[in-house]
């Protein structure tokens, strides 16, 4: 379990690869306070298991499956990957739960200044925009941001300049893959609707207001 509140901004060493074998290699200093095998690291948002690490670097394996739902398979040599270690119960929980699950990809569509602030849209797809509401959480690449609009297949979030400059959303440009991790909220919530008799109702902000959800 994470926050989205990314520690540090790692960078991408190398993957290593044969006899079954596909692991990350990243440097890091925060992340490794205290850590030791087994334990979980997010990269990008996606959760993966320290397998080996050293004064200023882990590895983590990395199965088909998550090359497949993340930008994970995208980085090469040099790139700044966003980390946070997994939640501690004494932890202040500054963000929204996360789970390091990553539910698929969305594609920058569109950067722009509005004040002080970043402003990305984010091509998304239907499967994902169910579970997306105007004023919920979402995880992008790891960070926990809220959802300023939702509409036809256009998530649109902003940053103010702290996250802005303390992750790799600075490096973004139009057309890059993002990690995208739905709130655990509305993906419950869908599924309750779904399981219900009326199973009609749509997922909004009213009706979650309605239910007590917030």
């Amino acid at each position: 379990m994470f926050t989205g509140i990314i520690q540090e901004k790692g960078e991408f060493l190398r993957k290593i690869t044969g006899n079954k074998k596909y692991q990350l290699e990243i440097k890091a200093e925060k992340v490794l306070k205290d850590i030791k095998i087994g334990d979980s690291i997010a990269v990008n948002g996606a959760c993966l298991t320290v397998v080996n690490f050293g004064d200023n670097y882990f590895r983590a394996d990395v199965m088909p499956e998550t090359l497949k739902a993340t930008n994970l398979g995208d980085l090469k040599v040099g790139y700044e990957v966003n980390l946070e270690q997994s939640l501690r119960l004494s932890d202040f929980i500054g963000g929204h739960f996360v789970t390091g699950h990553i539910d698929g990809t969305a594609d920058v569509k569109n950067i722009k200044n509005q004040n002080n602030a970043k402003v990305i849209e984010l091509s998304i797809s239907k499967e994902l925009e169910k579970y997306i509401v105007k004023k919920g959480s979402a995880a992008v690449n790891g960070v926990s941001l809220t959802v300023m609009e939702i509409d036809d297949g256009v998530m649109t979030i902003s940053l103010i300049p702290e996250t802005w400059s303390e992750t790799n959303l600075a490096e973004l440009k139009k057309g890059d893959k993002v990690n995208i991790e739905t709130d655990m909220l509305g993906k419950y919530v869908y599924k309750m609707l779904r399981n219900s008799k009326d199973n009609n109702k749509n997922i909004t902000k009213d009706f979650l207001a309605e239910n007590g959800f917030i």
